[in-house]
Protein backbone atom coordinates (compact mmCIF):
# COMPACT_ATOMS: atom_id res chain seq x y z
CA UNK A 1 0.00 0.00 0.00
CA UNK A 2 1.82 3.12 -0.50
CA UNK A 3 0.99 6.25 1.72
CA UNK A 4 -0.90 9.18 0.43
CA UNK A 5 2.36 11.81 0.61
CA UNK A 6 4.76 9.69 -1.20
CA UNK A 7 1.45 8.73 -4.03
CA UNK A 8 1.58 12.59 -4.39
CA UNK A 9 4.53 13.31 -5.00
CA UNK A 10 4.81 10.33 -7.76
CA UNK A 11 1.31 11.83 -9.60
CA UNK A 12 3.57 15.07 -10.01
CA UNK A 13 6.60 13.85 -11.42
CA UNK A 14 4.54 11.75 -13.77
CA UNK A 15 3.05 15.03 -14.75
CA UNK A 16 5.38 16.91 -15.16
CA UNK A 17 7.48 14.06 -17.35
CA UNK A 18 4.21 13.62 -19.73
CA UNK A 19 4.77 17.51 -20.22
CA UNK A 20 7.92 18.48 -20.59
CA UNK A 21 7.99 17.88 -24.16
CA UNK A 22 5.20 20.52 -24.96
CA UNK A 23 6.47 23.37 -22.29
CA UNK A 24 10.02 22.75 -23.85
CA UNK A 25 9.01 23.20 -27.47
CA UNK A 26 7.07 26.20 -26.70
CA UNK A 27 10.26 28.29 -25.16
CA UNK A 28 12.26 27.15 -28.14
CA UNK A 29 11.30 29.70 -30.49
CA UNK A 30 11.42 32.18 -28.04
CA UNK A 31 14.99 30.64 -27.13
CA UNK A 32 16.03 30.39 -30.69
CA UNK A 33 14.38 34.03 -31.46
CA UNK A 34 16.46 35.93 -28.64
CA UNK A 35 20.07 33.73 -30.06
CA UNK A 36 19.19 35.45 -33.73
CA UNK A 37 18.75 38.63 -32.27
CA UNK A 38 21.77 38.21 -30.45
CA UNK A 39 23.48 37.23 -33.34
CA UNK A 40 21.67 40.25 -35.90
CA UNK A 41 22.85 42.73 -33.31
CA UNK A 42 26.77 41.27 -33.57
CA UNK A 43 26.63 41.29 -37.39
CA UNK A 44 25.43 44.87 -36.96
CA UNK A 45 27.65 46.05 -34.34
CA UNK A 46 30.21 44.06 -36.96
CA UNK A 47 29.10 46.23 -39.83
CA UNK A 48 29.14 49.28 -38.25
CA UNK A 49 32.89 48.77 -37.08
CA UNK A 50 34.16 47.75 -40.66
CA UNK A 51 31.89 51.05 -42.14
CA UNK A 52 33.95 53.16 -39.49
CA UNK A 53 37.29 51.40 -39.99
CA UNK A 54 36.90 52.67 -43.18
CA UNK A 55 36.69 56.38 -42.13
CA UNK A 56 39.45 58.73 -40.58
CA UNK A 57 38.92 61.94 -38.91
CA UNK A 58 41.87 64.12 -37.89
CA UNK A 59 42.53 67.56 -37.17
CA UNK A 60 44.60 70.87 -36.06
CA UNK A 61 44.08 73.45 -33.29
CA UNK A 62 46.83 76.45 -33.12
CA UNK A 63 47.11 79.15 -31.42
CA UNK A 64 49.18 81.99 -31.69
CA UNK A 65 50.59 85.13 -30.10
CA UNK A 66 52.85 87.54 -32.57
CA UNK A 67 54.71 90.87 -31.75
CA UNK A 68 55.37 92.92 -34.99
CA UNK A 69 57.68 95.79 -35.62
CA UNK A 70 57.84 98.03 -38.39
CA UNK A 71 60.58 100.63 -39.04
CA UNK A 72 59.93 102.72 -42.15
CA UNK A 73 61.02 105.66 -44.17
CA UNK A 74 57.93 106.75 -43.65
CA UNK A 75 57.01 108.31 -39.98
CA UNK A 76 53.62 107.58 -40.41
CA UNK A 77 54.32 103.43 -40.95
CA UNK A 78 56.20 103.10 -38.02
CA UNK A 79 54.86 101.31 -35.31
CA UNK A 80 54.10 98.17 -33.48
CA UNK A 81 51.70 95.86 -32.32
CA UNK A 82 50.65 92.16 -30.67
CA UNK A 83 48.22 90.45 -31.00
CA UNK A 84 46.74 87.05 -29.30
CA UNK A 85 44.79 84.48 -32.27
CA UNK A 86 43.16 80.81 -32.63
CA UNK A 87 45.20 81.02 -35.87
CA UNK A 88 44.08 77.83 -37.53
CA UNK A 89 41.63 74.97 -36.56
CA UNK A 90 41.45 72.39 -39.37
CA UNK A 91 39.12 69.40 -39.53
CA UNK A 92 39.88 66.87 -41.95
CA UNK A 93 37.89 63.25 -42.86
CA UNK A 94 38.90 60.68 -45.75
CA UNK A 95 36.54 58.01 -46.18
CA UNK A 96 37.61 54.84 -48.53
CA UNK A 97 34.52 52.68 -48.94
CA UNK A 98 35.45 51.14 -52.13
CA UNK A 99 38.41 49.86 -53.38
CA UNK A 100 40.05 52.55 -55.94
CA UNK A 101 37.98 54.96 -54.66
CA UNK A 102 38.75 57.21 -51.86
CA UNK A 103 37.10 61.24 -51.04
CA UNK A 104 38.58 63.62 -48.76
CA UNK A 105 37.52 66.96 -47.07
CA UNK A 106 39.25 69.60 -44.89
CA UNK A 107 37.02 72.49 -43.55
CA UNK A 108 39.47 75.31 -42.12
CA UNK A 109 38.70 78.66 -40.14
CA UNK A 110 41.17 81.11 -39.23
CA UNK A 111 40.56 84.48 -37.45
CA UNK A 112 40.19 87.19 -39.61
CA UNK A 113 41.31 85.31 -42.84
CA UNK A 114 38.15 82.95 -43.11
CA UNK A 115 34.23 83.85 -42.43
CA UNK A 116 32.40 81.95 -41.89
CA UNK A 117 34.21 78.42 -42.15
CA UNK A 118 35.95 77.36 -45.66
CA UNK A 119 35.91 74.49 -47.43
CA UNK A 120 39.48 74.45 -47.96
CA UNK A 121 40.15 70.95 -49.77
CA UNK A 122 36.83 68.49 -51.48
CA UNK A 123 38.35 65.96 -53.99
CA UNK A 124 37.46 62.65 -55.18
CA UNK A 125 40.38 60.17 -55.90
CA UNK A 126 40.21 57.58 -58.13
CA UNK A 127 43.72 55.29 -58.11
CA UNK A 128 44.81 51.93 -59.37
CA UNK A 129 46.12 50.41 -55.65
CA UNK A 130 48.05 47.66 -56.52
CA UNK A 131 46.87 47.36 -60.16
CA UNK A 132 48.94 50.06 -61.70
CA UNK A 133 50.67 53.23 -59.47
CA UNK A 134 48.08 55.86 -61.23
CA UNK A 135 45.88 58.19 -59.93
CA UNK A 136 43.31 60.59 -60.72
CA UNK A 137 41.79 63.69 -58.68
CA UNK A 138 39.24 66.04 -59.12
CA UNK A 139 37.62 68.66 -56.82
CA UNK A 140 39.04 71.61 -55.08
CA UNK A 141 42.90 71.20 -54.08
CA UNK A 142 45.92 72.65 -53.92
CA UNK A 143 47.60 72.05 -57.32
CA UNK A 144 50.73 70.31 -57.43
CA UNK A 145 52.54 73.41 -57.97
CA UNK A 146 55.87 74.06 -55.49
CA UNK A 147 57.11 71.92 -52.17
CA UNK A 148 56.86 74.82 -49.53
CA UNK A 149 58.72 72.33 -46.57
CA UNK A 150 59.60 74.52 -44.10
CA UNK A 151 60.49 74.35 -40.07
CA UNK A 152 59.28 77.78 -39.52
CA UNK A 153 55.50 78.95 -38.02
CA UNK A 154 55.52 80.94 -40.91
CA UNK A 155 54.88 80.54 -45.08
CA UNK A 156 57.89 80.38 -46.53
CA UNK A 157 58.02 83.01 -49.10
CA UNK A 158 58.04 80.37 -52.16
CA UNK A 159 54.49 79.53 -50.85
CA UNK A 160 53.14 83.30 -50.15
CA UNK A 161 54.15 83.47 -53.73
CA UNK A 162 53.08 80.40 -55.58
CA UNK A 163 50.84 78.62 -53.45
CA UNK A 164 47.61 77.76 -56.02
CA UNK A 165 44.27 76.40 -54.89
CA UNK A 166 41.70 75.58 -57.14
CA UNK A 167 38.84 73.38 -58.51
CA UNK A 168 40.82 70.98 -60.72
CA UNK A 169 41.51 67.46 -62.37
CA UNK A 170 44.98 66.29 -61.81
CA UNK A 171 46.16 62.79 -62.67
CA UNK A 172 49.34 61.41 -62.04
CA UNK A 173 51.88 58.37 -61.14
CA UNK A 174 52.97 57.94 -58.59
CA UNK A 175 55.84 55.31 -57.09
CA UNK A 176 58.64 55.24 -53.99
CA UNK A 177 60.68 56.36 -56.32
CA UNK A 178 59.01 58.88 -58.58
CA UNK A 179 56.06 61.02 -58.86
CA UNK A 180 54.66 62.97 -61.97
CA UNK A 181 51.58 64.55 -61.99
CA UNK A 182 49.39 67.05 -64.73
CA UNK A 183 46.25 68.97 -64.19
CA UNK A 184 43.60 71.41 -65.61
CA UNK A 185 41.69 73.69 -64.17
CA UNK A 186 40.07 77.07 -64.45
CA UNK A 187 42.03 79.61 -63.30
CA UNK A 188 41.15 83.14 -61.55
CA UNK A 189 42.69 85.20 -63.93
CA UNK A 190 41.91 85.62 -67.45
CA UNK A 191 44.02 87.19 -70.47
CA UNK A 192 42.20 90.61 -71.37
CA UNK A 193 39.92 89.92 -74.38
CA UNK A 194 39.28 86.51 -73.53
CA UNK A 195 36.45 84.00 -72.27
CA UNK A 196 36.67 82.03 -69.07
CA UNK A 197 37.54 78.78 -70.10
CA UNK A 198 39.68 75.70 -68.86
CA UNK A 199 42.86 76.65 -70.11
CA UNK A 200 45.45 76.78 -66.95
CA UNK A 201 47.64 73.61 -66.59
CA UNK A 202 50.14 72.52 -64.08
CA UNK A 203 52.64 69.96 -64.16
CA UNK A 204 55.37 68.52 -61.44
CA UNK A 205 58.14 66.05 -60.84
CA UNK A 206 59.29 64.78 -58.25
CA UNK A 207 62.48 61.97 -57.45
CA UNK A 208 62.98 60.42 -53.80
CA UNK A 209 65.85 58.66 -53.50
CA UNK A 210 66.24 55.28 -52.54
CA UNK A 211 66.84 55.19 -48.77
CA UNK A 212 69.56 52.01 -49.37
CA UNK A 213 71.42 54.01 -51.83
CA UNK A 214 73.36 56.11 -49.43
CA UNK A 215 72.45 55.00 -46.23
CA UNK A 216 71.52 57.52 -43.63
CA UNK A 217 70.19 59.95 -46.20
CA UNK A 218 66.83 60.37 -47.01
CA UNK A 219 66.94 63.19 -50.21
CA UNK A 220 64.16 64.37 -52.74
CA UNK A 221 64.13 66.73 -55.37
CA UNK A 222 61.56 68.06 -57.90
CA UNK A 223 60.68 70.56 -60.55
CA UNK A 224 57.18 72.04 -61.52
CA UNK A 225 55.56 74.06 -63.49
CA UNK A 226 52.17 76.37 -63.81
CA UNK A 227 51.06 77.94 -66.93
CA UNK A 228 50.07 81.19 -65.39
CA UNK A 229 51.52 82.39 -62.21
CA UNK A 230 48.78 85.13 -61.71
CA UNK A 231 46.41 82.30 -60.72
CA UNK A 232 47.92 81.92 -57.48
CA UNK A 233 46.11 82.59 -53.94
CA UNK A 234 48.20 85.41 -54.07
CA UNK A 235 49.16 87.08 -57.46
CA UNK A 236 45.28 86.93 -57.91
CA UNK A 237 44.63 89.25 -55.28
CA UNK A 238 46.57 91.67 -56.77
CA UNK A 239 45.51 92.21 -60.56
CA UNK A 240 42.02 94.08 -60.83
CA UNK A 241 40.71 92.20 -63.64
CA UNK A 242 43.02 90.80 -66.22
CA UNK A 243 46.37 90.69 -67.85
CA UNK A 244 47.17 91.02 -71.47
CA UNK A 245 48.92 87.35 -71.51
CA UNK A 246 49.87 84.65 -69.01
CA UNK A 247 52.96 84.29 -67.17
CA UNK A 248 54.35 81.14 -66.59
CA UNK A 249 55.76 80.08 -63.17
CA UNK A 250 58.29 77.59 -62.33
CA UNK A 251 59.48 76.03 -59.45
CA UNK A 252 62.67 73.84 -58.10
CA UNK A 253 63.17 72.26 -54.73
CA UNK A 254 65.91 70.07 -52.85
CA UNK A 255 65.11 68.18 -49.35
CA UNK A 256 67.95 66.24 -47.43
CA UNK A 257 67.88 64.50 -44.19
CA UNK A 258 70.89 63.07 -42.33
CA UNK A 259 70.20 60.60 -40.16
CA UNK A 260 67.24 61.42 -38.95
CA UNK A 261 68.43 64.53 -37.16
CA UNK A 262 69.92 67.35 -39.52
CA UNK A 263 67.50 68.56 -42.52
CA UNK A 264 68.87 70.95 -45.16
CA UNK A 265 66.07 72.80 -47.90
CA UNK A 266 66.25 74.69 -50.65
CA UNK A 267 63.72 76.07 -52.92
CA UNK A 268 62.65 78.49 -55.33
CA UNK A 269 59.52 79.86 -57.23
CA UNK A 270 59.51 82.43 -59.55
CA UNK A 271 58.00 84.08 -62.79
CA UNK A 272 59.30 83.21 -66.44
CA UNK A 273 57.90 86.61 -67.99
CA UNK A 274 57.67 89.70 -67.06
CA UNK A 275 53.84 91.18 -65.47
CA UNK A 276 52.91 95.01 -67.58
CA UNK A 277 53.37 97.98 -65.82
CA UNK A 278 50.18 98.48 -64.09
CA UNK A 279 48.83 95.16 -63.77
CA UNK A 280 50.18 94.21 -60.37
CA UNK A 281 48.73 96.35 -57.86
CA UNK A 282 52.47 96.55 -55.98
CA UNK A 283 54.43 97.44 -59.27
CA UNK A 284 54.21 101.06 -58.83
CA UNK A 285 54.31 101.76 -62.61
CA UNK A 286 57.14 98.80 -63.04
CA UNK A 287 56.80 95.95 -64.97
CA UNK A 288 58.41 92.88 -62.49
CA UNK A 289 58.91 89.16 -63.11
CA UNK A 290 58.09 88.14 -59.27
CA UNK A 291 60.90 85.89 -57.51
CA UNK A 292 61.16 84.26 -54.27
CA UNK A 293 63.32 81.58 -52.73
CA UNK A 294 64.17 79.80 -49.40
CA UNK A 295 66.71 77.63 -47.73
CA UNK A 296 66.62 76.60 -44.09
CA UNK A 297 68.70 74.03 -41.66
CA UNK A 298 67.00 72.32 -39.57
CA UNK A 299 68.59 70.09 -36.25
CA UNK A 300 66.91 67.34 -33.88
CA UNK A 301 68.39 67.52 -31.16
CA UNK A 302 66.42 65.23 -29.47
CA UNK A 303 63.30 63.52 -30.40
CA UNK A 304 60.83 66.24 -28.83
CA UNK A 305 63.13 69.30 -29.81
CA UNK A 306 63.89 70.97 -32.57
CA UNK A 307 65.61 74.23 -33.68
CA UNK A 308 66.22 75.45 -37.33
CA UNK A 309 67.69 78.85 -39.23
CA UNK A 310 66.26 80.56 -42.28
CA UNK A 311 67.51 82.68 -44.92
CA UNK A 312 65.13 83.77 -47.82
CA UNK A 313 64.64 86.45 -50.10
CA UNK A 314 63.44 87.39 -53.96
CA UNK A 315 62.95 89.80 -56.37
CA UNK A 316 60.49 92.14 -57.84
CA UNK A 317 58.13 91.94 -54.93
CA UNK A 318 57.30 95.64 -54.21
CA UNK A 319 55.70 96.27 -50.61
CA UNK A 320 53.81 93.27 -50.97
CA UNK A 321 56.29 90.42 -49.70
CA UNK A 322 60.29 90.96 -48.14
CA UNK A 323 62.99 90.85 -50.57
CA UNK A 324 65.55 89.65 -47.72
CA UNK A 325 64.23 87.57 -44.68
CA UNK A 326 66.34 85.57 -42.55
CA UNK A 327 65.71 84.24 -38.35
CA UNK A 328 65.69 81.55 -36.09
CA UNK A 329 63.17 78.72 -35.28
CA UNK A 330 62.69 76.12 -32.22
CA UNK A 331 59.79 73.58 -31.68
CA UNK A 332 59.09 71.23 -28.30
CA UNK A 333 57.23 68.59 -28.19
CA UNK A 334 55.04 69.47 -25.14
CA UNK A 335 52.96 65.87 -24.84
CA UNK A 336 52.07 63.22 -27.95
CA UNK A 337 50.32 65.52 -30.63
CA UNK A 338 50.78 68.87 -28.99
CA UNK A 339 53.77 71.46 -29.72
CA UNK A 340 54.81 74.89 -28.55
CA UNK A 341 57.02 76.80 -31.13
CA UNK A 342 58.75 79.77 -31.36
CA UNK A 343 60.23 81.97 -33.88
CA UNK A 344 62.18 85.20 -34.76
CA UNK A 345 61.70 86.93 -38.76
CA UNK A 346 63.60 89.80 -39.79
CA UNK A 347 62.55 91.55 -42.96
CA UNK A 348 63.88 93.89 -45.64
CA UNK A 349 61.28 95.52 -48.08
CA UNK A 350 62.12 97.21 -51.29
CA UNK A 351 60.19 100.26 -50.08
CA UNK A 352 62.69 100.08 -47.19
CA UNK A 353 60.99 98.86 -44.72
CA UNK A 354 62.28 96.49 -42.14
CA UNK A 355 60.15 94.25 -40.09
CA UNK A 356 60.75 91.87 -36.93
CA UNK A 357 58.30 89.36 -36.41
CA UNK A 358 58.17 87.44 -32.69
CA UNK A 359 56.02 84.79 -33.23
CA UNK A 360 54.77 81.78 -30.57
CA UNK A 361 52.67 79.10 -31.20
CA UNK A 362 50.40 76.33 -29.10
CA UNK A 363 49.56 73.39 -31.41
CA UNK A 364 47.25 70.63 -31.04
CA UNK A 365 46.76 67.81 -33.87
CA UNK A 366 44.56 64.50 -33.70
Amino acid sequence: MIAKGKSGSIFLILGLALTFPAWVLAAEPETRSLADRVATLEESAGGLHSWLDRISIGGLIEVEAAYVNVDSDDPDADGNESDLTLATVELGIDVDFVKHVSGHVLLLWEEDETEPLDVDEAFIRLDGEDVVPMYLQAGKMYVPFGNFETHFISDPLTLELGETRESAVVIGYASDLLELSFGVFNGDVDETGKDSHLDSFVASAVYNMPREAIPGLALSAGVSWISNLADSDVLSEEIDHSIRRKINGVGAFFSATWQDRLTLIAEYVGALEKFRAGELAFDDGQSLEPKTWNTELGYAVTDKLTVAARYEGGDDLGDLLPDNQYGIAASYGLFESTTLSLEYLHGEFENHDNQDVLTAQLAFEF
